[in-house]
């Protein structure tokens, strides 16, 4: 965990208790505790990169939660999420938007040689890198399949 954002966000869950927000801080420490697991399970500490997959994977997951409970009716429950969404998207970077997107993978494609599939792991490993955190994986792995596979 970066040495920058790790202070940022124990900062800000020292000034969440000092004001008394639960709801702040309940989500501040689940922020923590997921990084604080992830960091256990690989007994390391994250960098900037794995930090962001962290707080994207995070970000996934309430959207999935989110979606279900407005399906459900269930305001209160969905209003949490998008708290909580907001929240974690606050320490991610300013996402990339459709051009920004398809020039990193032009770029990507570039810088790898790239020709055909077999060279897709060579492309994903230069974007995770340059997109993580800014950028939906699963459409960035679609349109670099979509460009090598002649589609573009």
């Amino acid at each position: 965990m970066s040495a920058s954002l790790k202070s940022r966000i124990l900062e800000d869950v020292k000034s969440a208790m000092r004001a008394r927000d639960k709801q702040r801080l309940g989500a501040l420490r689940q922020v923590t505790a997921a990084i604080k697991q992830r960091e256990v399970d690989t007994r390391t500490e994250l960098d900037d990169a794995a930090l962001l997959g962290v707080l994207e994977k995070m970000v996934k997951q309430r959207r999935e939660s989110l979606e279900h409970y407005e399906k459900a009716g269930r305001r209160d429950l969905a209003d949490q999420e998008s708290f909580e969404i907001e929240l974690i998207r606050a320490y991610m970077p300013q996402p990339l938007d459709e051009a920004g997107i398809e020039r990193e993978v032009e770029a990507a494609i570039a810088e790898a040689g790239a020709a055909s599939m077999r060279d897709m792991g060579k492309v994903m490993a230069l974007l995770k890198a340059r997109v993580q955190g800014r950028a939906d994986m699963a459409a960035v792995s679609a349109r670099v399949k979509d460009r090598l596979s002649g589609g573009g």
